[in-house]
């Protein structure tokens, strides 16, 4: 065998995923997910701008069908995406053990970051989206979100690691988009776009880790804890500050 890093087809064993299959699998992956994925971190950056600006480019739609229209777009790709990520992960095994190279790491890593990732977006799903809709009749307000990044570390830790992870498996992800489909069809290719692969990682990194810290800044302010006591008095929820 060849001494040279392993390819996409190298890394496990053995290959059973159909071509149409994969291709239309890492085709949902990129379109639409990627670009809503881009365009979220890309939203919640408002939150430097405070409040009013963030629930303007986070939770209000111009019309009443777009939010169940954008909710369709993202999750029947996601659940896709989702079933075809583990039939890939059930089917393939990688050989770190007797080819220990670096795109061997990157296939494994992508494959725990994906699981990580689903866990994420699951509680994300739930929490900031489904929860105060179907609970409590709305969005959820800049307040309570921006409150829960400060005072309670959990909160924090799971949104840098979630952030982390989505950011690594969407940049890594590209990379085998373009493989799958032919746009890197050389071991040369491959290499040219690895530097492009780790500069959208720590882009989408900055960005998502950007918004994290202006939601956890406004979460110290009177204004916002002043709020959040008022939503949890309206919710019938004892506020713990």
């Amino acid at each position: 065998m060849s001494t040279h890093a392993a390819t996409a087809s190298d890394l496990s064993q053995p290959q059973k995923t159909p071509l149409l299959q994969s291709r239309l699998g890492s085709f949902l992956a990129v379109v639409p997910l990627s670009i809503w994925v881009v365009n979220h971190l890309w939203d919640n950056l408002a939150a430097f701008y405070g409040g009013a600006a963030w629930q303007n480019a986070v939770t209000q739609y111009k019309h009443p069908y777009a939010q169940a229209l954008t909710f369709l777009i993202v999750m029947l790709p996601l659940l896709f995406h989702t079933a075809w990520g583990m039939v890939r992960m059930f089917s393939f095994k990688p050989n770190n053990l007797a080819y220990p190279y670096y795109g061997n790491v990157k296939y494994i890593v992508q494959r725990v970051a994906g699981l990580g990732v689903l866990a994420f977006l699951g509680a994300h799903i739930w929490l900031a989206f489904l929860q105060p809709r179907l609970i409590y009749g709305g969005a959820e307000p800049f307040a309570a979100i921006a409150y829960e990044m400060h005072w309670h570390p959990p909160t924090i830790a799971v949104y840098v690691l979630g952030v982390l992870g989505t950011a690594y498996h969407l940049a890594n992800g590209l990379q085998g988009f373009a493989m799958g489909w032919g746009l890197l069809a050389s071991e040369r290719s491959m290499r040219r776009f690895e530097p492009w692969s780790i500069v959208i990682f720590l882009v989408l990194l900055g960005i998502g880790w950007g918004a994290l810290f202006a939601l956890y800044k406004a979460g110290a302010t009177e204004e916002v804890m002043q709020e959040r006591a008022r939503i949890m008095q309206a919710r019938g929820v004892q506020s713990d500050h």
